[in-house]
């Protein structure tokens, strides 16, 4: 069955607080640890999995907790055909996507992560990375491949059915509406799997029952759909 992917994009202002960690608590942790200034020394990390893993959700994540605290970083993925130069009041370098880099981009994360790691000036940076594959296998240059391999690495899995029924069930119990199995069953059979989407749909089938008065049901689904 052809699942219909809404272009309603990932869920606003990503945090570790709105990500379900299931089976990826130790990277979660980590990462909450590292953005809190709570570990010892800014040892690299590199994430990698399939897509809708939570990467990009995690990356993001730790820029806003930095930014939370009054720290700047510098971002970087595939969509950034011209990286801006690596800038000495960041706090961190996060580098998106990098089995999508292209040749101009891995010049750009080799000088950041070099910059990042200096201890010229007595600060040296967290490097934060992910892709689809593990370090070794990235189809980039040496240097940066090996590089992106040096601390630690965390396989990032895509939660289950049964995971993402569970994350659904609690934000619209949150929300105070019932979400059936129905109502579920439609959710994950015709659209985009992702939870980003899948709670952003969730939002927008609320907000369509407040404004019809209706409870969330799949002709009303089907409704909002013919709506658009």
């Amino acid at each position: 069955m052809k699942q219909i992917a809404l272009d309603i994009g990932l869920a606003s202002d990503p945090s570790f607080a709105n990500f379900f960690a299931g089976p990826n608590a130790a990277a979660v942790k980590h990462l909450e640890a590292a953005a809190g200034g709570l570990l010892p020394s800014p040892v690299p990390i590199y994430l990698w999995g399939e897509e809708a893993s939570g990467k990009s959700h995690l990356l993001k994540a730790v820029s806003e907790a930095l930014r939370g605290q009054g720290a700047s970083s510098g971002w970087m993925d595939a969509s950034m055909l011209e990286p801006p130069e690596f800038n000495e009041s960041w706090s961190a370098v996060i580098m998106d996507d990098c089995h999508l880099y292209t040749p101009a981009q891995q010049r750009a994360a080799f000088n950041w992560f070099v910059n990042a790691l200096s201890t010229d000036d007595g600060h040296p940076r967290w490097v934060v990375a992910a892709g689809n594959v593990p370090p070794a296998d990235l189809p980039l240059r040496e240097d940066l491949r090996t590089r992106l391999g040096w601390g630690n690495v965390f396989a990032l899995q895509a939660l289950n059915d049964a995971e993402r029924r569970a994350v659904l069930r609690r934000e619209a119990d949150a929300r105070g509406v019932f979400l059936s199995d129905d109502v579920m069953d439609f959710m994950l059979t015709r659209f985009s799997r992702d939870l980003g989407s899948l709670m952003q749909l969730l939002d927008k089938l609320d907000g369509y029952a407040l404004q019809t008065k209706r409870a969330i049901t799949v002709p009303l689904l089907k409704s909002m759909l013919e709506s658009e």
